[in-house]
């Protein structure tokens, strides 16, 4: 957990509430955090994911991984210490996101689950939709999009997880999409019944 260092700041409640804002879009806000390994499928399922639901009328907004580390955390690597920043920080940008009332979704591999669970709790039961891309390594490999397997195995890419660094996958997640054998349509299918059957979409 990063350190605290400013003093003297008070915290300002605001006039127009969360529940007001989600009201006026008509849904229900909540993170919608894919985890996986790399090359499992987290952006490209997000991504069809997020289009689906702008065209269900939705109000959304993606988060990946690559992306962020493009700016806001530009100053991080990825060592453990890093890797904690990085999802502490994301954690904190999507609870901004649900308090607009906006269905945020983020695509990262975040690996470890005691910072998964860290951003579970800043915000209220219901805003955390953990979605597992349950991939096996071998297909990532096989895949390998960025060649960054290939890197890694060949000792060019330091604390890669799966390879050296450690996964730690889901105990209980909302819910799991098995890329190996479903299609992305199949995946962005799952996820939009289980909004709809959850009331955050209509």
């Amino acid at each position: 957990m990063a350190e605290t260092k400013a003093t003297n700041i008070v915290w300002h409640d605001q006039t127009v509430s969360k529940e007001s804002r989600a009201q006026l879009k008509g849904q229900k806000p909540t993170i919608l955090w894919f985890t996986g390994l790399s090359g499992s499928g987290k952006s490209t399922i997000a991504n069809a994911l997020e289009l689906k639901l702008q065209a269900l009328g939705a109000h959304t907004y993606l988060l990946d991984g690559d992306n962020v580390r493009h700016g806001l955390n530009k100053n991080l690597g990825f060592s453990p210490e890093d890797r904690v920043e990085n999802i502490r920080r994301i954690g904190e940008v999507a609870k901004l996101f649900v308090d607009a009332g906006v269905i945020v979704l983020t695509a990262f591999i975040s690996p470890y689950r005691q910072d998964r669970d860290m951003v579970r709790k800043i915000v209220e039961a219901g805003e955390f939709i953990e979605v597992y891309v349950d991939t096996p390594i071998e297909v990532c490999e096989e895949r390998d999009p960025k060649g960054l397997y290939k890197k890694a195995r060949a000792g060019e890419i330091p604390n890669f997880t799966g390879i050296s660094a450690p996964y730690e996958a889901p105990n209980k997640p909302e819910a799991v999409l098995k890329t190996a054998t479903k299609s992305i349509e199949e995946s962005v299918d799952q996820l939009v019944t289980y909004l709809k059957q959850n009331n955050y979409i209509s």
